[in-house]
């Protein structure tokens, strides 16, 4: 009955022996047909009606790797060489599935071991060499981070992801740096894939949270920190991004708060306190600079304002509020030129009425800027009155007379003649309401017919001072007392004469 029975068994194995191989054949020829799925199936089949047998696992294995399902393939490759330790295609298969992973040093041992079974083996020796290259990837994308290099990083990722495809681990610090270098849909795009495959993988978590932090969006940056801590307490990077986040929008939201109650001081504090808190953090850091450049432009301190959106702007070239802001920094500080060139940027960018009007005004005012600037001359306000430009002429006319430097120098005669003209023409505009308001206004004097080359002031300076008494500065000054330069001296309130002179104001007087 004994011998029976035990026959019994060894049909039954036998049987089954068979029947996995049926299953075997069939899976590889969904396998070679590319129907990895079914071939799949059959495999299974065939491992749980034989599981002993370490083809089966190796097969199976072969399978989910070219389904991209490595974790699962690197188990049945294991299991594979558990069971025959001189399978050679199991320790190749196991090799592979650690090097996509990531794991290029356990990879390296697989190989290995497949050149001591088969030192001749020629793709033993190939992986054996892309696991190297992987490790080396590794250690300068980890110097070149540490380094700031975050370009460099992303091209070693890059290399080292064509024989890791499926290590999470370089992904996650591709898209990392990604995020640093600006570059946030592609970083949200391989965080997201990741996050597709494993919902709870703290670090693409993190690098989504980074993303967002990064595009000023800090609320919704705060809460992936905050659920990439819940599924790893001591993520540090994420703890530290969570702080930093947190920080950044409380300074920010008081500062804007000061700006609003109009204390200027603070707000101008409170945001230069929070560009100290993280530097990376760029669009957020751009309008900071922006909105302390805004503050100083409060506190008329236009140059600090300019220099802050200028930083702004170095931060982030788009950043249009920036450029209108330094701008008009340099319209009232009369910089007209870097004035119509941050407005052209802007027109450029948004072609709006309101940003053509302010294209042409500082274009306008360029224009002025490059003419002699009449008021400067005859060193008067803007919004001086009638009276006070014959006042202001009178005054220069008087000092910059030829007459009065008769006795100097060729040079200084010269240059006070030339003065003297620039005196007469100041007048002459100024004292025009038509002409005054076409100069005002940035037009063309020619237009008028006024030619300035032709211009005699002398003309001018006797048509002002001329009147019942006729005087004229044709004679010359003779007075034992006092010379014709002390008289002008004291009309124009640059020399007080003794009260027994002044009586001459009879006989020459210049105040009517």
């Amino acid at each position: 009955f004994a011998s029976w029975q035990n026959c019994d068994v060894s049909v039954k194995t036998t049987l089954c022996m068979r029947e996995a191989e049926s299953f075997k054949e069939q899976g590889n020829a969904y396998y070679a047909k590319k129907d990895y799925n079914e071939a799949y199936n059959y495999y299974t089949k065939a491992i749980d009606t034989c599981p002993n047998n370490a083809s089966y696992y190796g097969n199976r294995a072969a399978t989910l790797m070219m389904l991209g399902r490595f974790r699962e393939a690197l188990g049945d490759a294991q299991q594979s060489v558990r069971l025959d330790d001189s399978f050679v295609r199991g320790h190749l298969r196991e090799g592979k599935c650690h090097l996509s992973l990531g794991n290029a040093m356990a990879a390296s041992r697989c190989f290995q071991r497949v050149l001591e079974l088969d030192h001749k083996n020629t793709q033993a020796q190939q992986e054996l060499k892309n696991a190297s290259t992987v490790l080396e990837y590794e250690k300068i994308a980890e110097v070149d981070f540490e380094k700031r290099d975050f370009r460099k990083v992303v091209f070693c990722m890059d290399r080292a992801l064509e024989f890791a495809p499926a290590c999470h681990r370089f992904k996650i610090l591709k898209a990392e740096c990604l995020a640093l270098l600006g570059r946030y849909p592609e970083a949200q795009s391989v965080a997201s894939d990741i996050l597709r495959m494993d919902s709870t993988n703290a670090d693409a978590l993190y690098v989504r949270g980074l993303c967002l932090y990064y595009e000023d969006c800090i609320e919704k940056a705060v809460q992936f920190f905050i659920q990439a801590l819940r599924m790893a307490p001591d993520h540090e990077k994420a703890c530290l991004a969570c702080r930093n986040a947190k920080a950044l929008k409380a300074k920010k939201e008081d500062g804007n708060k000061a700006f609003k109650e109009g204390n200027y001081k603070l707000a101008y504090e409170l945001y230069t306190e929070a560009l100290g808190i993280d530097p990376n953090n760029i669009k957020t850091n751009a309008k900071l600079y922006c909105n302390r450049g805004t503050v100083n432009s409060k506190l008329r301190k236009l140059e600090e304002a300019i220099d802050d959106c200028t930083n702004a702007v170095k931060l982030d070239e788009t950043y249009i509020k920036a450029y209108l802001r330094r701008a008009q920094c340099y319209m009232d500080t009369e910089q007209y030129e870097d004035a119509v060139r941050d407005y052209e940027k802007v027109y450029q960018t948004e072609k709006t009425k309101e940003h053509k009007q302010l294209l042409k005004n500082a274009q306008v005012e360029l224009k002025k800027s490059k003419r002699k600037d009449y008021y400067k001359i005859l060193g008067v306000d803007k919004n001086a009155s009638e009276d006070e430009i014959k006042k202001a002429y009178r005054k220069r006319a008087l000092m910059h007379h030829p007459d009065r430097h008769s006795g100097a120098s060729a040079e200084v005669q010269k240059e006070e003649e030339k003065k003297f003209k620039e005196v007469g023409e100041a007048f002459t505009i100024l004292s025009d309401p038509k002409k005054k308001a076409r100069y005002d206004s940035g037009q063309d004097l020619e237009e008028d017919g006024l030619n300035m080359g032709d211009f005699d002031a002398n003309n001018i300076f006797k048509a002002f001072f001329g009147g019942p008494g006729g005087f004229s500065f044709e004679g010359r000054w003779k007075c034992p007392s006092i010379s014709f330069e002390m008289y002008v001296n004291h009309l124009t309130g640059q020399l007080s004469l003794p009260e027994e002179m002044c009586c001459l104001r009879r006989v020459f007087d210049f105040s009517t």
